[in-house]
């Protein structure tokens, strides 16, 4: 099963060896050899950097950094589990990270477990997250926050049912509330055992983590000079619209984009104008404009920009940042886009929904939920009202033609008679079930729920850690497809072939007296791609990156060349 270092794993099970040192031999034609391309840049988005701080293991014989290596190279070659690992030849995986065999799945599961307890992971992530926002300030800037749900399809509790868009029906899920930049990259994640909603989260999960992290803040002495000076700004959809949530981030000095959910009629052709906007990705584009001031119902007063598409139809934003010109604001706005995008890539290509973890635990706060009881009460006045409409429209749309003879006038007699009865005896159920709701609370705490309704949290600190790497993963992508993007006639593309360069063979040749490692990749499908992914080394070797624990530099080179 490839476990040749005998000694070594002698000593860790002594407890005489706090980890194994990395130590690479010769191999050829290893699969997956092209993922240690992407060393350099997840050593650059601070995959190992300080770690220690934040994360700690006992005594054993993988070590922190070749464990978190491990995660990450699987979330890059695609393996949409831990569970995957087992149908991945051990020993061949070991050699990309200088040990004779990665570890078990079980043990896999084991070590993050353990790296997982007393939210050591949330500290971590926050901190990558204050390294990332202080590394690039004009990106924290405008911050991207949206809530997808994660469905849940196990059967181990009874989560509570959200609406998915995305399937059309209600599923069992959870909800984990993300803050993006602007390009679509991720900053951090908060999970949500039971959703609050947007606005709520917003003020007492992420705004407190929001306010330590961003960089390039109004200091306390300087906000009073300009009142309109907003710190930083949050884009989020119609889900955040509250006139009075407005008003309080803009007392905080937060501005605000979201779209209007009551626009109104639409504004007279003559108010837009053509407008350059330029995108997040550097594109100009033509778009017709208008803005006025807009007063809410609390009576704040906000901007609102439209845009006017080709067919007429009118996109109503509002926004409080009052000092910025209409194109930035537009240009914001329509790249939330790239969060969406993120969502569907990372779901897709990194096991964004899967679980990490397969433990639940019970629910320790008494958390507000929806009562079961006002929910099937306002279900049936739903479907009483739906019932009650089709039978007023039947009743409107019966109209009796001139009749030759009292037959046609009896059955319409009748008709609009039994329809009048069936009207009626809805009507007074209809105002029964809304008397019931009325007095029924709409929301009680966990504890109160019924025994047969109760249910536990899926367990989070897991996940926290295996979502914390699959963002350094994709952020390290992220960087290298733009590298390459510099060196394809198809922009596009770059990250299908990234995916093809993971999957690449490649020959590690360890030169301990010149200290180096030449990672030696195999040719790919045709002579273009492999033209860019020459391109591609050079750039990787210009970094001198070493791979931790060792003293040998990475020398990246395609074939014999």
């Amino acid at each position: 099963m490839a476990a040749a270092d005998v000694e070594g794993r002698l000593a860790a099970s002594l407890g005489e060896l706090a980890a194994v040192a990395p130590q690479f031999e010769a191999a050829l034609d290893v699969p997956n050899g092209g993922l240690l391309c992407a060393l350099p840049a997840l050593l650059a988005v601070g995959l190992l950097e300080g770690v220690e701080r934040f994360l700690t293991l006992p005594k054993g014989y993988y070590g922190l950094d070749s464990l978190l290596l491990l995660l990450a190279f699987m979330a890059l070659a695609r393996l949409p589990s831990m569970e995957s690992l087992r149908y991945c030849a051990p020993g061949e995986w070991g050699n990309l990270l200088g040990l004779d065999r990665v570890p078990e799945v079980r043990t896999l599961r084991a070590k993050i477990q353990r790296l997982a307890r007393d939210d050591q992971p949330a500290q971590w992530s926050a901190a990558l997250c204050e390294r990332w926002m202080a590394a690039l300030p004009e990106q924290a800037g405008v911050l991207y926050i949206d809530g997808p749900v994660r469905v849940y399809h196990g059967r181990q509790t009874a989560l509570p049912r959200h609406s998915v868009a995305r399937e059309r029906r209600c599923l069992r899920a959870t909800t984990d509330y993300w803050v993006n930049a602007m390009d679509g990259q991720p900053f951090f994640v908060v999970n949500q055992v039971v959703d609050p909603g947007l606005i709520q989260v917003i003020e007492q999960d992420l705004l407190p983590q929001l306010e330590r992290c961003v960089p390039a803040q109004p200091t306390a002495e300087l906000r009073p000079v300009n009142p309109l000076h907003h710190r930083f700004t949050r884009v989020f959809d119609r889900e955040g619209y509250s006139p009075a949530f407005l008003a309080r981030m803009k007392d905080q000095r937060i501005a605000c984009l979201t779209y209007h959910k009551f626009p109104g009629e639409d504004w007279s052709a003559e108010e837009f104008a053509p407008t350059p906007v330029r995108l997040g990705n550097g594109a100009v584009v033509t778009l017709d404009l208008a803005e006025r001031g807009t007063c809410l119902s609390n009576g704040l007063w906000v901007r609102e920009l439209r845009k006017r598409g080709e067919r007429g139809h009118q996109t109503a934003i509002l926004c409080t940042d009052y000092g910025s010109a209409p194109a930035p604001l537009a240009a914001a706005m329509f790249a939330r886009w790239s969060q969406e995008n993120f969502f569907k890539y990372a779901r897709e290509h990194f096991g964004l929904d899967r679980l990490a973890d397969y433990r639940t635990a019970a629910i320790a706060e008494p958390l507000p939920v929806v009562n079961p009881a006002y929910r099937h009460l306002d279900g049936q006045v739903r479907s009483l009202t739906g019932q009650l409409s089709r039978r007023l429209a039947q009743f409107g749309a019966i109209n009796l033609e001139e009749p030759i003879d009292p037959a046609p006038v009896e059955a319409f007699v009748r008709r609009k008679a039994t329809l009048q009865e069936e009207i009626e005896t809805l009507q007074t159920e209809l105002a029964s079930r809304k008397a019931e709701r009325k007095a029924t609370p709409h929301h009680i705490t966990i504890d109160e729920l019924p025994e047969a309704a109760r249910f536990h949290q899926l367990s989070t600190q897991s996940k926290q850690l295996v979502d914390t790497l699959k963002m350094i993963a994709y952020r390290a992508e992220t960087a290298m497809a733009n590298s390459l993007r510099e060196h394809l006639t198809r922009p596009d593309e770059a990250r299908r072939l990234l995916c093809a360069l993971y999957t690449t063979d490649a020959d590690l040749l360890p030169d301990p007296a010149a200290g180096t490692l030449t990672v030696r990749l195999h040719h790919g499908a045709n002579a273009a791609n492999d033209l860019a992914i020459a391109k591609l080394c050079e750039e990787l070797n210009a970094t001198e990156t070493l791979f931790p624990r060792t003293n040998l530099r990475l020398v990246f080179k395609l074939g014999s060349a």
